[in-house]
């Protein structure tokens, strides 16, 4: 981890808004403001899960989890980037990126196996409701969401490692804005073949395996709607799968578009647009799209706002 005269890389210098110099104070003002959004919006969904006891199910805790997996994601990365666009120098020490990447990969990762198990609860709530209960009881919901963070864990950890044990002798500018695979790579001396594996590594197991369980799943499901005798029923069915079917195809579009395109295809440019979209407008747009479309869930957050007026 030297460069070429000796000197260590002590740290990374971010690029990613270099070229909106004019923008950075209104891009600050928008972020902060979504950015705020989003956590308040996530704060309600939980605290409604939490508080009402009519959304005590495996669905709901699936959605708290998210809400909180999302917040988190956020939070590694947003913040700093809120700081870079006031700061005259945007840097980040060395350790600090292992740091941010692990983070990210780890709730990245996680969000990715969770998405599968909230379709394998999908599939069982549809396929089998007699048995709907005893298929996803509280320890089984428990131990999903700790055998999505346990793969997650071990996925980010494995290519952060990895990727932080390149030598980088050449630059230490990042045309980015927080600490991605791609970026950092860049910046590697020898890292051709090797950059290569850690990201048929990441897609294989973080994106295609999961993806799978899911596809898995759903042709479970519309095989099971599809002999549902009414209309209103496979209606009903169809709604409740509708919004876990949208986050997936956002989630599984923008990773699919920064680590499965090929390598000459690869623009600092689009990574930075996209990165933006699922670092600060997915986060916001996951759990509204659950909570908006879901009566049940408006009625309890109605039904949590009488109570708390009433207090006093």
């Amino acid at each position: 981890m030297e460069w070429t005269n000796g000197t260590v890389v002590r740290e990374f210098v971010f690029l990613g808004f270099s070229a909106l110099t004019g923008l950075q104070q209104l891009l600050f003002v928008v972020f902060l403001l979504l950015y705020l959004f989003t956590l308040g919006t996530n704060a309600i969904i939980i605290s409604t899960i939490v508080l009402d006891r009519a959304l005590h199910t495996p669905m709901y805790f699936f959605l708290s989890v998210l809400s909180c997996s999302e917040t988190c994601y956020t939070f590694v990365i947003v913040p700093k980037m809120l700081v870079d666009l006031l700061a005259e120098k945007k840097t980040i020490s060395f350790l600090g990126c292992a740091i941010q990447m692990f983070t990210f990969l780890f709730l990245g990762c996680s969000h990715s196996f969770l998405l599968a198990a909230m379709g394998y609860d999908r599939y069982v709530a549809i396929c089998n409701p007699l048995r709907y209960t005893v298929l996803m009881g509280h320890g089984v919901c428990v131990g999903l969401v700790a055998a999505a963070c346990a793969c997650g864990f071990t996925v980010a950890q494995i290519i952060t490692s990895l990727v932080f044990h390149l030598p980088f002798h050449s630059s230490n500018q990042l045309h980015h804005f927080f600490c991605d695979i791609s970026p950092v790579l860049k910046l590697a001396s020898y890292h051709t073949y090797f950059s290569q594996i850690i990201i048929f590594m990441l897609c294989a197991l973080v994106l295609v395996v999961p993806l799978l369980m899911i596809l898995v799943s759903y042709i479970r499901i519309i095989s099971a709607i599809v002999q549902f005798p009414s209309t209103l029923g496979r209606y009903k069915a169809f709604s409740t799968c509708a919004s876990h079917l949208i986050i997936v195809i956002v989630h599984y579009g923008c990773a699919s578009f920064i680590y499965l395109r090929p390598k000459s295809n690869y623009s600092s440019s689009q990574d930075a647009l996209i990165s933006v979209s699922y670092t600060i407008l997915t986060p916001l747009f996951n759990p509204m799209i659950y909570s908006l479309r879901n009566k049940e869930f408006k009625s309890a957050l109605r039904r949590v706002v009488g109570r708390t007026i009433s207090l006093p």
